[in-house]
């Protein structure tokens, strides 16, 4: 039997390891921490295909540059980091055209196309998780903010969604009661789905390991063993594990791992932050965008989630307690009754980002046993199942059945 050795105990690369093993693989997970407890433990869990638009986009050079004057602005981009991030970054403003965006947008709305059918399927087949199916409720203070809004969404028609209806302050109110008569309105996008993704990650790791499939933690890949183009085993802070395929998901790691190989990939850490309120003293229906101060909200049981801004300073996990309060001032615009200063659990975590917004999926170019799953930015768990089903189709059949050239490594390279 074949042997994949998969680099990443996140969402993603436990995703590749089901799938795989699904299709008669010997698995072994790896990874540096415990499974799930990085990017994939304290975000939104937001399974959305309808936000599929890369983060690079028309008018954000400048507004960027305007926001980088605030460190409670919903894009921050730390002024010390500027130095060694400066190359990475001016790939990243380049990107922000709208060919490149509307090129970006087709390219993962088609690796979005079988999201929601995975995922349910998936969940018959035995991933226990925390899963709501209540749709998304975008909501505005800004009547020009909810009309700007609003309008992206015809550019998903092409790709076969529906636009929602605008729904006034009384309606949003209507829908959920605890929204602040500081809300204009918004939209309802039906048929979106969210999940907690902590229990999505020990869903998949209790699956995985009634497969016998191996996951381990606490393993720090040190190097590759190579022959030519081609890798012959990882070794690791507990020795070396040979293979016949090996696949990267390891997250804003990804790209120091490739490294090793002689390939680098320009993926950078997006840090975004995130707060939990256990019992909180509201209840929602279902989750809720902020527009205006661009925060998620999370429903899920017993708890609220509150998720948002994209901090750029490199790959570290340090926490600037600016970002929190920038994010707590948000959040209290929106809803009728204030959360205490000092109430629930914060977070902070790298979200793997490239310079155009979209994942790295598909093999190495110049070493034919490597695959790479990573750089989903903020869409990790929406595509978590599409991106594992794609590196199966690869690994196994030598193909797949998408384009996958837009998110080929080799256009990196």
């Amino acid at each position: 039997m074949p042997r994949t050795v998969i680099v990443g105990a996140g969402a993603v690369g436990l995703a590749c390891a089901y799938a795989l093993r699904k299709r008669g693989e010997d698995v072994i997970v790896v990874d540096r921490d415990a499974p799930g407890q990085a990017c994939s433990k304290g975000n939104a869990g937001w399974i959305t295909p309808s936000l599929s638009a890369p983060i690079p986009a028309p008018g954000l050079v400048g507004q960027s540059l305007r926001w980088m004057l605030s460190a409670e602005s919903p894009l921050f981009i730390d002024p010390l980091a500027v130095p060694r991030m400066a190359p990475w970054l001016w790939q990243f403003w380049r990107h922000c055209t709208e060919s490149d965006y509307m090129r970006g947008l087709a390219a993962v709305a088609a690796l979005n196309h079988n999201t929601m059918r995975l995922w349910d399927e998936w969940q018959r087949e035995g991933v226990g998780c925390e899963l709501h199916r209540e749709g998304l409720l975008f909501i505005f203070l800004d009547p020009a903010k909810l009309r700007a809004t609003h309008a992206e969404f015809a550019l998903l028609r092409q790709f076969g969604y529906t636009t929602p209806e605008i729904l006034d302050g009384a309606g949003a109110r209507r829908m959920e009661p605890s929204l602040s008569e500081r809300v204009v309105g918004g939209f309802l996008v039906a048929g979106e789905y969210h999940v907690r993704p902590e229990t999505f990650s020990a869903g998949l790791l209790s699956r995985l390991e009634a497969l016998g499939v191996e996951v381990q933690s606490g393993v720090a890949v040190t190097g590759w063993d190579r022959d030519g183009g081609q890798v012959l085993g990882i070794r690791t802070s507990r020795g070396s594990i040979t293979a016949d395929r090996f696949v990267v998901a390891a997250g804003s790691w990804t790209g120091l791992l490739t490294q090793m190989l002689g390939v680098k990939l320009p993926m950078q850490a997006g840090k975004g932050y995130s707060l939990t309120i256990s019992q909180p003293s509201i209840t929602l229906g279902r989750p809720l965008y902020l527009g205006d101060a661009k925060i998620g909200v999370s429903p899920f049981d017993g708890a609220l989630r509150f998720a948002g801004t994209m901090e750029l300073s490199g790959i570290n996990l340090r926490l600037d307690p600016r970002r929190m309060i920038g994010l707590r001032r948000g959040i209290d615009r929106y809803f009728r009754q204030a959360f205490p200063r000092d109430a629930g659990e914060e977070w902070v975590g790298m979200r793997p980002l490239t310079p155009d917004g979209l994942p790295i999926i598909g093999r190495l170019r110049d070493v034919g046993n490597v695959y790479v799953a990573s750089g989903h930015a903020m869409l990790g768990i929406t595509l978590a199942p599409s991106t594992a089903e794609v590196i199966a189709d690869l690994v196994t059949l030598g193909t797949a059945s998408l384009d996958i050239a837009p998110f080929a490594a080799g256009r990196f390279l």
